[in-house]
């Protein structure tokens, strides 16, 4: 008989769950707002050029990458607060959360490639830093809370 998991670790777990679901949420958000705030947020936020250009021409290609972008987010919003117990069970819980965290760990280490390697030359030095590294923080609410909430993620039953 495998030992009862610690109380302490999955209540630690739903919670860094819970936070990497509002992060990804306040992600998709921001990624909206940029609609809205029109070429100057798409700028600050690091679209880059091409894209804020685009937006001052009244292309809806921006438009449309952002929303799809922020429809993205949102589903792995869902898929943190669904681990966390926090929602319904939804499907492929566990592969979705092991996935989403890598997908932001790995974007999160792009930010020790220099600025050349991104192919990107309107992206600043800056802007990888701080991107990259709040993407980190992000991929490591869901990684550690996918790890400690691990025993709740493995029955099929949640509360």
């Amino acid at each position: 008989m495998a030992p009862r998991p610690s109380t302490n670790a999955v209540a630690q777990g739903r919670t860094l769950l819970t936070v990497g679901g509002l992060l990804s949420l306040l992600a998709a958000l921001l990624h909206l707002a940029c609609i809205v705030g029109g070429p100057d947020w798409y700028r600050f936020f690091g679209a880059g050029e091409g894209v804020a250009q685009a937006a001052e021409r009244g292309e809806v290609m921006p438009a449309l990458m952002t929303i799809g972008i922020a429809a993205v987010l949102a589903v792995w919003a869902a898929y943190a607060f669904s681990g966390a117990g926090r929602i319904v069970r939804l499907p492929l819980l566990r592969t979705a959360l092991v996935v989403i965290s890598a997908i932001y760990l790995a974007r999160g280490l792009m930010g020790f490639l220099p600025a050349s390697a991104w192919g990107r030359p309107d992206l600043s030095a800056t802007f990888i830093f701080w991107s990259s590294g709040i993407v980190f923080i992000y991929g490591l609410a869901y990684a550690i809370g996918t790890w400690r909430a691990w025993p709740l993620l493995i029955t099929r039953e949640q509360n």
